[in-house]
């Protein structure tokens, strides 16, 4: 089986001698070298944390597969709390749907299946140093690419279906920069830092979405507490300030506020 094709149910069957062995090859493959393999709980299971290093920059090994990604509305009930909260910045002109449920569903993925390839995923996101249509160059260059927004919503959440990777639950009483030990700071499951600073703003091949943060927009104007997480939400694709602005004249002469989380392929 090539290495390409693990998928993340296979990932999270292996012991720690498998995926150490997995580890190693996907290390061989990338020219770097294996710089831990932790075993983590996830999802009421073991799994395992990869880190490789390459040309001084940490990779996380993202298995894939057949995949679910998306935000399920179907099922997914609002605390009262969280209505609240939206009701409130709604009343401050803020907000795109009539309730919190109508919100969600303009600004989050659908449910769906796809189908990915593993691939080593940087912890860590770079800000751009060309404009958008330039950066795969830059990348290419390096061996790397841009993730397609569907493989940057799965390493995000690595399966949980919920509306922050860590759950549904945010704190509602404070926005993400005013809580500097919140659940948005610690790694995710596969050891990513990422969706941790509403003030970043990751891109993707999608040039309809951006991903991980706002840019600091709902931090600066008042949005409401619920509004100052939602741009962390797993299945956030922002598509509003991604087609307004990130990608217009203006945003294309800031590209520098911007950033992308590189992929080697497998």
């Amino acid at each position: 089986m090539s290495l390409a094709d693990l998928t993340f149910d296979q990932w999270r069957s292996f012991d720690l001698s498998t995926a150490r062995q997995v580890a190693q090859q996907a290390a061989d493959l990338a020219g770097g070298r294996v710089v831990t393999v932790e075993v983590v709980e996830h999802l009421g299971a073991r799994m395992h944390r990869v880190r490789i290093e390459r040309n001084a920059q940490e990779f996380a090994l993202v298995p894939g597969g057949t995949v679910t990604l998306g935000f399920n509305l179907d099922t997914w009930q609002p605390t009262s709390e969280q209505a609240t909260d939206y009701q409130e910045s709604l009343e401050e002109g803020f907000g795109y749907g009539p309730d919190l449920r109508a919100h969600l569903g303009l600004v989050l993925s659908p449910r769906r299946h796809v189908t990915l390839a593993t691939v080593l995923m940087a912890v860590e996101d770079e800000n751009l140093t060309e404009s958008p249509t330039d950066m795969p160059a830059v990348l290419a260059a390096r061996g790397l690419r841009m993730p397609s927004s569907d493989e940057w919503e799965h390493a995000c959440g690595a399966g949980a279906g919920t509306l922050f990777r860590w759950g549904n639950d945010c704190p509602l009483d404070r926005i993400p920069y005013d809580d500097p030990t919140g659940p948005q700071h610690r790694p995710n499951a596969l050891g990513l830092r990422i969706a941790y600073d509403t003030y970043r703003t990751e891109l993707t091949s999608d040039v309809t979405a951006v991903h991980g943060g706002d840019g600091g927009e709902s931090a600066c104007g008042g949005y409401g507490h619920l509004l100052g997480w939602l741009p962390l939400a797993t299945a956030n694709r922002n598509p509003f300030l991604a087609t307004e602005f990130v990608y217009s004249p203006e945003g294309e002469e800031m590209y520098e506020d911007f950033s992308t989380r590189p992929v080697l392929a497998l």
